[in-house]
């Protein structure tokens, strides 16, 4: 083996497949795999997030063919079938969607000829035939949405001029994902629009296979989302508007809206009312912090959107000085790292930090430990608190993955998730 990986951030893609469905309600997933397969994958991710969301299948509960030797000599398709079958029997699901483990990629089994058999009878049944080792668990949030696009969703009923989309937040990958979606929904909401965040407000398959009626796809991430963005928009005539990270705090919050305003060409006396009455109430709390929390010069190590939002936050609405980002996540097209670059180096109020891209460890804690620049706070995954006590600095968990701390709907993002943030901060002085 000519690289290995310290400390790897996710699973396989499986896992992110898996996550993904698991975060909508009423959906089923069958993994046709070997018996370790369901408790892994879900552990993979679940595991490390610090998220304890109440899916409506999960872990040891999902139905699982549990493929052993003799599938692999002959072929597992009739314990599939009879898996399938008693899953559609016991579980009350609005929708099942059939996965590959590795073994299952690797013998060839034919799954979507099974699926089919079930889908004549009338069931909403669908296979994602992507094994394990195709790739990593942020595939699967891609692999995922390129299969509902070209499964699942309908052909518009009517269009709605109202309705938006929103893209970018893996569930259990983004520690916050659930609070997240309920604050940009809640800020969506009050500018008249309606949200389909797909993983909250007890959303299912339903509105899914309706989600070509909205007028835009917003995407919160730097990266995420490219493909299936193209292949919604060829297929539905949905455009996107790529927002570069979850917006934390006044400054990147009220740019947000108003790049969604000027896309969907809202009423602007509207969006200034909220703009004012969302500064007006966070900037009353921020007030209140002047003096509480002392200067620091910050580390931030994490996915590229969070890294890119939790940087501007500090440096711009709070004046910290950044001194080094790595971005923990594999970004491979060029273009997307220099938005990457753009967006933590344009900063109103500091110099750019020195940026790294590192998905291992040790390199991630090597440019930690070897930064020439004094660094007095360090946000990060429980992956980096080592170097943090090694180095005698403060430290905030922030970043996936995060297994020491219990997340339900907590969030940093938006107005009001930044003033949580602030609290956090305080709160590990």
């Amino acid at each position: 083996m000519s690289f290995v990986t310290e400390n790897p951030r996710g699973g396989c893609v499986l896992s992110g497949i898996n996550s993904v469905l698991a975060a909508i309600d009423h959906v089923c997933p069958i993994l046709h795999s070997g018996p370790g397969c369901c408790m892994q994958t879900t552990a993979a991710e679940q595991g490390q997030s610090g998220h304890k969301h109440a899916c409506f299948v999960s872990g040891v509960s999902l139905p699982s063919s549990n493929m052993l030797e003799k599938e692999v000599v002959f072929g597992g398709v009739n314990k599939l079938r009879t898996t399938i079958q008693g899953a559609i029997d016991i579980i009350d699901a609005q929708a099942y969607f059939v996965l590959t483990g590795c073994t299952a990629g690797i013998i060839g089994d034919d799954i979507q000829s099974v699926v089919d058999e079930f889908t004549e009878q009338g069931h909403k049944v669908y296979a994602i035939d992507t094994p394990g080792f195709a790739g990593e668990s942020l595939l699967g949030y891609e692999t995922v949405w390129n299969t509902f696009i070209d499964k699942v969703i309908q052909p518009a009923r009517e269009k709605k001029s109202n309705l938006v989309n929103l893209f970018g937040i893996v569930p259990y990958h983004d520690p916050f994902w659930a609070g997240t979606l309920e604050e940009l929904d809640r800020i969506l909401s009050k500018l008249g629009l309606e949200v389909n965040t797909f993983f909250t407000k007890h959303q299912g398959i339903d509105v899914v296979e309706h989600a070509s009626e909205a007028a835009l796809n917003l995407i919160v991430n730097p990266w995420l989302f490219k493909g299936p963005a193209e292949k919604f928009e060829k297929k539905f005539g949905v455009p996107s508007l790529r927002f570069p990270f979850a917006p934390i705090g006044a400054t990147d919050t009220t740019r947000f809206i108003r790049e969604v305003a000027e896309a969907l060409k809202l009423d602007n006396a509207l969006v200034e009312k909220v703009i004012k009455e969302e500064e007006d109430y966070v900037y009353s709390y921020l007030a209140q912090s002047i003096g509480q929390l002392s200067w620091k010069r910050f580390a931030v190590a994490g996915d590229a959107s969070n890294a890119i939002a939790i940087t501007r936050y500090l440096a711009n609405d709070y004046s910290f000085s950044p001194v080094l980002v790595v971005i923990t996540e594999n970004i491979f097209r060029p273009e997307d790292k220099d938005r990457i670059i753009k967006e933590i180096s344009s900063l109103e109020y500091a110099q750019a930090p020195k940026i790294v891209f590192a998905s291992d460890q040790w390199e991630i804690n090597k440019a930690i430990r070897e930064e020439p620049e004094d660094i007095s706070l360090l946000v990060g995954s429980t992956n980096e608190k080592e170097v943090a006590l090694e180095k005698g600095i403060q430290y905030l968990n922030a970043t996936f993955p995060m297994n020491e701390r219990l997340v339900f709907n907590r969030t940093y993002s938006g107005y009001k998730g930044s003033l949580t943030f602030t609290e956090d901060l305080y709160d590990n002085l």
